[in-house]
């Protein structure tokens, strides 16, 4: 893909800046890429090989920032990351030298990766969702539903699209007034086989949006959407944004996969417009702040698949980036590191609220063709195959029992940063540093207190002091004010009666074995079943790490101790603490489009783009395919991502008979562009 410069970056200079919310902290870099080449197949996964990694342009990492993130205010996050990368440039000669802050004015390319969405669905803060579902032939729809507000409409289709009963809307209608009455704002409406015909869906759209001309869908020509709130089994209370009589803000499951799976449509539908309205407000604040801080460049979003799509796209199907965090982790340490991309590695993200756990072989993540998991509901987005547990570095310590027998978890729970930053209990980062910082002669029980070992480290703030011996032995297994990670440690000690050391010891044990348990687990289940890759989804025999790649704010504390419980040579890439932002970065775009044809009706669809179109009875699959090409690029250039290089990832044809008695055949086809890497960070 051809790179566009910034307005004012000079020709063969590229500035790419990437943004990383997560749920601890909000990190941003600023890149330079010296030779300006052209995204394409040469920059792809599938054309890289462990022998040849220079094949991708060097890009050099100019100033980094990181703020904590501000969960009720995530575009104040962003904001204040801008306002420290912008200082960070103007305090580097180097980059100071190029233009320091105002290099944010020639800036290319912004990704950006985001917990929002994530975050509001596992919190029960995202939006109120009804369901709004047509039969058809099979099971009653009810037994896949999800929430408490659910209307099944009577009318269906079959699995060729055909009519088999009219759709009756009049009773929807109805419900639709008592969902607006009750401040329901959010619809997904799913048809059984509308994939192969979405009249259903559509009807269902109309009806819902009938008297509210303001309703919106999530069509290209959507205005913003509107608010609602979220959908456990029992339902939570209505946002206090949400006003009673508010127009709909509509998701029609046939345009989020073209994929004949009831089930994980309405649950891709319902999580989809469960974070619409959040996901919109945010990438418009976002925009705003970007703006703000002189950026004028595209902006794209990290998606679950380890690619990046265009902000435009976004919009439409927010959905596709709910688990961003595992895919951004993944792609930096690819990004920063030649090694990582040989064999078959497990890359782990250690953040402040959560451990994310990923694989990749020959420097190609490994795939989880099943589609995304969420709260349990498996839907239809493609995702890199990974797990997140609850563990990071402010996780809080908690203690059941007293003595020698008293059990020592780390998790799920946060509640703030760890004490070493400000916070007001243990944390496993605050476990860490005790471990690290007690004296062995106290381990062994010579009578050392903590009070003695907390004035022998005595801390001048923001800083600590160690004697000069000690700085060269813990170098990088300390973090923050270490003086009130040993009194919190000491308290809770006291508390449950352990020794303090002994604490530590089991709450960094506790957190190992759950890390361990989780990344044997992920390598099991992706070992059970046919391995794909993101590089062309080539099938592997099998995935066996024989390293590991640590990245997140804690990687330095934690690495020896991995090493250990993993049994693997445990490594942190440079930058390891804005590797996630790094990732982003340098993320290529990518985007899908499903295509089917039947030649008996003569009709060809594509359900995301909502066409319809006519083909000859003898369309053959390649022709099909060529189709589908064209569509995607054309879709990508609209987006301002023009230029992809595009491949087909599935196709299928099947003999069937038409409404005459006449063969006839049903093809499918998907395109996608090549996911891959812009460049790698040189050191």
């Amino acid at each position: 893909m051809k790179q566009k410069h910034g307005a004012n970056a000079p020709a063969g200079q590229i500035f790419l800046l990437g943004i990383d919310a997560g749920g601890t902290n909000t990190d941003a870099v600023l890149l330079v890429q010296d030779e300006d080449v052209s995204e394409g197949p040469s920059t792809s996964f599938s054309e890289r090989t462990p022998t040849a990694p220079a094949a991708l342009p060097s890009v050099r990492l100019l100033a980094a920032a990181k703020t904590r993130t501000k969960h009720d205010d995530l575009p104040a996050s962003v904001r204040e990351v801008l306002h420290a990368l912008a200082r960070a440039l103007d305090d580097d000669a180097a980059a100071r030298a190029l233009g320091g802050a105002s290099l944010l004015g020639r800036v290319s390319r912004v990704t950006l990766g985001a917990t929002l969405a994530v975050n509001a669905l596992v919190q029960d803060k995202a939006d109120a969702v009804a369901l709004a579902l047509s039969a058809g032939p099979g099971l009653d729809p009810r037994r896949f539903a999800m929430g408490r507000h659910v209307f099944v409409v009577p009318g269906g289709l079959d699995h060729r699209g055909t009519e088999v009963s009219p759709l009756d809307v009049g009773g929807l209608e109805v419900q639709a007034a008592r969902w607006r009455a009750e401040g329901i704002a959010a619809v997904a409406c799913v048809g059984k086989f509308s994939p192969r015909n979405p009249a259903h869906e559509q009807h269902m759209a109309r009806a819902l949006s009938r008297g509210s001309a303001a309703s919106a869908t999530n069509s290209p020509t959507a205005g913003p959407s509107v608010a609602s709130t979220a959908a456990p089994a029992e339902g939570p209370a209505i946002a206090p944004d949400v006003k009673p009589g508010a127009s709909f803000c509509i998701t029609l499951g046939h345009k989020l996969s073209g994929r004949l799976n009831f089930p994980r449509r309405i649950a891709t539908a319902y999580f989809n417009a469960a974070v619409q309205r959040l996901h919109s407000n945010f990438l418009d604040a976002v925009e705003s702040a970007l703006a703000e801080s002189g950026v004028r460049a595209a902006v794209r979003l990290l998606k679950a698949d380890g690619g990046a799509v265009p902000l435009s796209l976004s919009r439409r199907e927010p959905v596709q980036s709910v688990l961003s965090g595992p895919a951004a982790s993944v792609m930096g340490v690819l990004a920063l590191c030649p090694a990582a991309r040989q064999g078959c590695a497990l890359l782990l993200d250690i953040g402040g609220t959560t451990t994310d756990m990923a694989l990749a072989v020959d420097g190609s993540p490994v795939v989880d063709r099943e589609g995304m998991t969420l709260q349990g509901r498996r839907t239809l987005v493609r995702a890199l195959a990974s797990v997140s547990i609850g563990v990071g570095g402010d996780s809080l310590v908690s203690v059941d029992g007293h003595g020698a027998g008293a059990s020592v978890r780390v998790g799920p729970l946060r509640q703030g940063p760890a004490m070493a930053f400000g916070g007001t209990s243990p944390t496993l980062l605050d476990a860490l540093n005790t471990l690290h910082s007690i004296p062995q002669a106290h381990e062994a029980g010579t009578g050392s207190s903590m009070g003695e070992a907390q004035a022998r480290y005595a801390v001048h703030e923001p800083s600590y002091v160690l004697a000069p011996n000690m700085l060269e032995d813990m170098a990088g297994e300390l973090a923050g004010n270490v003086a009130a990670s040993l009194c919190g440690m000491e308290a809770l000690a006291q508390q449950c009666g352990l020794d303090p050391r002994v604490l530590a010891r089991k709450a960094v044990d506790n957190a190992l074995n759950q890390i361990r348990r989780a990344a044997d687990a992920l390598t099991e289940a992706v070992n059970a079943r046919p391995i794909y890759t993101l590089a062309g989804l080539r099938a592997l025999q099998e995935a066996r790490p024989a390293r590991a790649w640590l990245v997140g704010g804690p990687a330095a504390c934690m690495k020896a101790h991995l090493t250990a419980a993993l049994g693997l040579p445990v490594d942190c890439p440079p930058h390891t603490a804005v590797a996630n932002a790094v990732g982003a970065a340098l993320t290529l775009p990518t985007d899908a489009v499903e295509v089917y044809a039947d030649t008996g009706s003569g009709l060809l669809r594509a359900p995301a783009l909502d066409l319809t179109e006519n083909i000859r009875k003898g369309c053959s699959l390649d022709a099909l395919g060529e189709r589908a090409r064209e569509l995607l690029l054309q879709r990508l250039e609209q987006a301002g991502a023009e230029g992809a290089a595009v491949e087909i990832t599935e196709a299928e044809s099947f003999a069937t008979l038409d409404d005459n008695g006449f063969g006839s055949r049903d093809m499918r086809v998907v395109c996608q562009a090549v996911p891959g890497l812009a460049g790698l960070v040189a050191d």
